[in-house]
């Protein structure tokens, strides 16, 4: 929709604005803001249905991805996203209300803290499959559910994994060079 188009154009200006202030990803990675980072978080949706889901908890959001980008795109989704860097947390707090995310609920807090219960957990580039496992005890309504955005080689990350996870390479859905050592490390998710 265009209020998304809009959404997403404030988005990018304002994190790279805050971006300047508080260090949230490489100054050097803002000129691919686009690709790197909200690109990067949409791709989740080519494996994931997130209309399927009404609570969605995004661990280690950092400057709020994917969190953020996903929430313009599923507005009848509840995104929790939690860091436990204060700094971060609260120029996400600020991205959200700026954007008007009334979807959007960030708080500073180690994922082995929260407390809701959720549908499903994303994560990007924070930390390997098995230790967001652990995080992720007891914090499901159902089964559990996962969806990850991760580079490199996975295959011995995902075999020290406790769940039998699928990989699915994000170059096989973007043709870009940026995307060619991504992936998708998903379990249990609703694909339509």
């Amino acid at each position: 929709t265009k209020e998304q188009h809009d959404q997403f154009s404030l988005l990018a200006s304002e994190f790279i604005a805050w971006n300047n202030q508080i260090n949230m990803v490489s100054r050097k990675d803002t000129d691919y803001l686009l690709e790197r980072h909200i690109l990067h978080s949409l791709s989740l949706q080519f494996v994931v249905n997130f209309s399927s889901y009404k609570h969605v908890l995004d661990i280690g959001t950092g400057g709020g991805f994917p969190g953020i980008p996903l929430a313009i795109m599923f507005p009848e989704t509840q995104f929790y996203l939690v860091d436990s860097i204060g700094k971060k947390i609260r120029v996400v707090q600020e991205l959200t209300q700026s954007l008007g995310l009334h979807n959007v609920i960030a708080t500073q807090q180690r994922a082995e803290s929260f407390s809701e219960k959720v549908d499903l957990i994303v994560s990007r580039a924070v930390a390997r499959t098995a230790k967001l496992e652990a995080w992720s005890k007891g914090k499901f309504k159902g089964k559990p559910r996962f969806a990850f955005l991760k580079g490199g080689d996975l295959r011995e990350e995902v075999e020290e994994a406790q769940l039998h996870y699928s990989i699915s390479p994000i170059h096989q859905y973007i043709n870009l060079p940026f995307f060619e050592t991504k992936a998708i490390v998903h379990y249990n998710v609703s694909t339509s």
